[in-house]
């Protein structure tokens, strides 16, 4: 079953076209690589897919239903799109964990918040640790953590390990083709070629706003 369809997509930004008459399908349980250039369009695609923006012409659907016929709201809680660039909000890192617990009015759960840090290479000191004092890479990792406190359907990311080293990359890769093989669909924007051959089981390239290809892998 197709968890996310794209028919006849087209975007414009300012009058420049971004996306230009794509179509696609997204399998249950795939894991895609988006590749292709700078500019290409790779991060816009992500976008439309979180209803983030909505296309100029064309249709998006998410298991068989219009994204229309959806509120905003629900989708968002089924596909989650982690920022290249972390969105992080408050004054500490509890209110960013906190978050998602508090829109979903259930009480928060540091079983599951102390299972991800430590997934993650943190400790529950990190709680308490200002927004503003967090390295890049800290705030990747934060950032990732608070969309997977509740598992999405389909995980959207975008560069997520841009600001890792290498250590810390394959900590979140491993952890991403775990949620891959428990049944999350990912579709993960890299420049990295190693990267996404090592994980992907499809490769789509975008170039121009077009997809180039879409190659099954295995």
């Amino acid at each position: 079953m197709s968890v996310i369809e794209a028919q006849n997509i087209s975007f414009s930004d300012n009058g420049k076209e971004i996306i230009n008459n794509i179509s696609f399908k997204v399998e249950e349980k795939d894991y895609i690589s988006i590749v292709g250039p700078s500019g290409s369009g790779k991060s816009t695609v992500l976008k439309l897919i979180a209803h983030l923006i909505s296309p100029d012409q064309g249709t998006l659907y998410f298991k068989g239903k219009e994204f229309t016929k959806y509120s905003p709201y629900d989708l968002r809680k089924n596909v989650s799109y982690c920022f290249q660039t972390p969105k992080l909000f408050g004054n500490t890192v509890m209110d960013n964990i906190n978050f998602p617990f508090s829109i979903r009015h259930k009480n928060i759960d540091l079983n599951r918040v102390n299972t991800l840090l430590n997934t993650f290479g943190f400790d529950n000191s990190i709680l308490d640790k200002s927004i503003v004092n967090l390295s890049g890479g800290e705030k990747q990792r934060i950032a990732l953590i608070r969309n997977l406190i509740f598992k999405p359907d389909v995980l959207l990311l975008d560069e997520v390990t841009s600001a890792l080293d290498n250590d810390n990359t394959l900590i979140v890769e491993k952890v991403i083709k775990k949620l891959n093989k428990e049944g999350i669909t990912i579709l993960w924007v890299t420049h990295n070629v190693e990267q996404s051959l090592r994980n992907a089981n499809k490769i789509m390239t975008i170039e121009y706003g077009k997809i180039k290809s879409l190659e099954v892998l295995k």
